[in-house]
């Protein structure tokens, strides 16, 4: 990887600017991306509007990147689109080698895929998830009709800094001139850079707890129920299928957002479209049941901000006691914190009989199972509060096993990281084939 825009100007050039075919709404932020992207999405849907929406990572396909009106691309198109570009992108490597430079990245061809399978489609609108940061990001060359960010905290400071402020500056890169800048509620430190970002490009801002919130939301069954105060009207009773406040954020933070896109925040949705829009969302790998009998519960959140939200819902959306958590993290995230986040929700807590079995995923960036528990016990575990498995199979299998012998108060609850989370999906899919 490379903080650098011009690999990716010199690619969508060449291929006659696939990244302008349809207006943009842009996302950005630590937390709560993917989620607010896929209510962007089914919002926009509703109002037949056909939308490409581009999110990463995947959980456990890489066409689950490239969505059309929230279908995965068909690997038929993906591999045609493929084998157009393939030949365009060599001759921009061609040129950064002779420059010295690192060829395209997974990432920007990922990116330049989406946006060349965008406009073969072609698609109304892209709605674009930054990677990492947003100054830099290989989406950024996309130029964001709204630019969304989702809460601020601190996550992959080694590549864009250790503070709040640092990293909203990264994140606030993605406001373009003349654009519009919807947020969601941040730390002051955040919200300053963002406020100061948006004023120096002449944009419009509308920040959360000030001009949108949500007013009030009930948990239910399989849910929520939502209020919100929108920019242009309130929408009421408005069932949101996923756990959590900070959903709910999410919820309003996407209807701001679609009216920012659609009438400059001065035009109201229309109610119904809202709902029915709302009453199709999913958002994979968030709190998500991906078994029963017994419980197994997946959750991607990756850095302790996003493990405190996810705890909170945890314990407001389910009723267990007893609770086998596997974990697998990676190496450029702050394990320590990730664990003393744990700790402090879980192990803790009056609410919980906790134990943690620390395992890695396949990936090469997952950090080892022995190195995972001294982290743990730095983080002020106990030795009877772990146990170690080289392979997640094990892991998952001893979880599933040790929840199956207790009652029904207890579950399975799969975190850490994307990529446990994937491989954990794939493990329960091939048991259910079996």
């Amino acid at each position: 990887m490379a903080p650098r825009l011009d690999a990716m100007q010199r690619a969508t050039e060449i291929l006659g600017e696939p990244n302008k075919a349809a207006p943009v709404i842009h996302i950005t932020g630590t937390n709560g991306k993917t989620s607010t992207a896929r209510m962007i999405e089914r919002l926009l849907m509703a109002h037949d509007i056909r939308v490409g929406r581009y999110t990463s990572p995947h959980i456990s396909k890489v066409t689950e990147r490239i969505s059309i009106d929230d279908e995965p691309v068909a690997d038929e198109t993906f591999v045609r689109i493929w084998d157009e570009i393939a030949p365009y992108l060599q001759i921009v490597d061609a040129e950064l080698e002779a420059d010295g430079q690192p060829r395209i990245t997974y990432f920007e061809a990922l990116t330049l895929l989406a946006f060349a399978i965008f406009a073969d489609e072609p698609v109304d609108v892209m709605v674009l998830e930054v990677g990492i940061g947003g100054v830099w990001d290989a989406t950024n060359v996309a130029d964001g009709a709204v630019s969304v960010v989702t809460p601020i905290g601190l996550d992959h400071t080694d590549m864009l800094g250790d503070t709040l402020a640092d990293i909203a500056a990264e994140k606030s890169g993605i406001i373009k001139p003349g654009g519009f800048l919807v947020s969601a509620a941040q730390d002051p430190e955040a919200a300053e850079v963002l406020l100061e970002a948006a004023q120096s490009k002449d944009a419009q801002y509308r920040f959360e707890g000030v001009e949108f919130a949500p007013t009030s939301r009930v948990g239910g069954v399989g849910g929520q129920m939502v209020t919100v105060k929108g920019l242009a009207g309130t929408y009421e009773n408005v069932a949101v299928p996923l756990f959590g406040a900070h959903q709910a954020e999410n919820a309003a933070v996407a209807i701001a957002a679609v009216e920012a896109f659609l009438g400059g925040g001065e035009k109201q949705l229309n109610d119904e479209l809202v709902r029915a829009a709302f009453e199709q969302v999913t958002s994979p790998g968030r709190l998500e049941v991906a078994s029963t009998n017994p419980t197994v519960i997946v959750d991607a959140a990756h850095n302790p901000h996003g493990l405190r939200a996810s705890a909170a819902a945890f314990k407001e959306s389910f009723n267990f006691s007893n609770v086998n958590i596997v974990i697998g993290i990676l190496e450029e995230k702050d394990a320590v914190a990730m664990f003393e986040v744990l700790r402090e929700e879980y192990r803790d807590s009056a609410d919980f009989a906790t134990r943690l079995y620390l395992t890695a995923s396949n990936s090469p960036r997952a950090i080892d199972p022995e190195r995972l528990t001294e982290l743990a016990l730095d983080a002020g575990f106990d030795e009877d509060d772990l146990i170690t498995f080289d392979k997640l199979p094990d892991a998952l299998g001893s979880a599933m096993e040790a929840a199956g012998t207790e009652d029904d108060s207890s579950a399975v609850l799969v975190t850490g990281s994307i990529t446990v989370v994937g491989d954990t999906v794939v493990l329960l899919g091939e048991k259910k084939e079996d």
